[in-house]
């Protein structure tokens, strides 16, 4: 089968837009009911949020102070900020509406009305009333219209790249999320035993591994293995094990595919070694800069080899 270079793109980044949507709904919800859970003073701020989506330069040019409205109106309805959810959604539609004919028929209507809700309602669910029921929506449609297109579609290369970028987006920001809520929680000026265990709970409900984790690792929460249950647990859909190993056998079958896999596997082989209780947090740090800068090249040399091959 031969695709389109622009038509290959467009899939890959519908895919990775709306799990991005996915994603930041996700962490954004389960970030504000952390903040009322717990007491006072005792959790990280709300400028955790923007570090972990890296928009602090853009978040800055909008807004003085790292407050919740501003930053959940950052998040949630920023036109201009590519990791806000209504930026998102509107640019899943774009690449949704240019590949139409991909894509299972119902594709496109379920991805327009995304659009058009997101459009009405996020600038209004900013404040409490409607953010909840608003977050809810967007997670329950995004994982609507993921199914619809992973489970109707051949195995094809459409396919191919649709997964390409689901998996690609999934472990950037199982890697920001570890990464930020890791050092926030581990140099907070007061640790608290009592309050420890809900901050690492919180972090695997932002990447949907609660239930997951309890049934392999257990109920006790501690850093080094709700660290490695996101990295290394195998059969876990939303940890970088899994997704290294997705996207390996969605390349296979691509021609021009060996530089991109000699880049993987030298990724996957670093990840296999990784141990969480063998590192300090700086270590650690300096091991997810690494994996992402490794994601960042992996993005780079598929676009290199298959969306803008004349450039390569």
């Amino acid at each position: 089968m031969t695709m389109l270079s622009r038509v290959a793109e467009r899939l890959y980044w519908m895919a990775r837009y709306l799990e991005r949507a996915e994603d930041t709904a996700r962490l954004t919800s389960a970030y504000a009911h952390l903040i009322m859970d717990i007491p006072v003073g005792t959790s990280p701020g709300w400028d955790t949020l923007v570090h972990i989506m890296d928009g602090d330069e853009q978040f800055n040019a909008h807004h003085r102070v790292y407050n919740e409205q501003n930053v959940l109106r950052f998040l949630i309805a920023n036109e201009e900020n590519p990791a806000s959810i209504r930026f998102a959604i509107k640019a899943a539609r774009e690449n949704v509406r240019t590949t139409r004919d991909q894509l299972p028929a119902e594709a496109w209507e379920h991805v327009n009305e995304l659009y058009l809700y997101s459009e009405e309602m996020a600038e209004k669910s900013v404040g409490r009333r409607n953010r909840y029921a608003f977050l809810e929506q967007i997670i329950t449609r995004c994982q609507m219209i993921n199914g619809l297109v992973l489970t109707t579609l051949s195995r094809d290369h459409a396919y191919r790249f649709i997964k390409l970028g689901h998996l690609i987006e999934r472990s950037d920001m199982t890697t920001r999320v570890i990464d930020v809520g890791t050092g926030a929680i581990l140099t907070r000026q007061t640790p608290d035993a009592a309050i420890d265990p809900l901050l690492w709970g919180y972090l695997l409900q932002a990447l949907s591994a609660m239930g997951a984790y309890r049934r392999a690792i257990g109920p006790q929460l501690e850093a080094a293995p709700v660290i490695d249950f996101m990295f290394s647990a195998s059969q876990f859909p939303r940890s970088l094990q899994f997704c290294l190993r997705g996207i390996r056998e969605e390349l296979t079958p691509l021609r021009n595919a060996e530089e991109v896999i000699a880049l993987l596997d030298r990724t996957h082989q670093k990840l296999s070694r990784f141990e969480a209780h063998e590192l300090s947090l700086k270590e650690i740090h300096q091991f997810i800069d690494d994996f992402q800068l490794a994601l960042n090249q992996l993005s780079g040399t598929i676009t290199a080899a298959w969306f803008r091959p004349e450039t390569s």
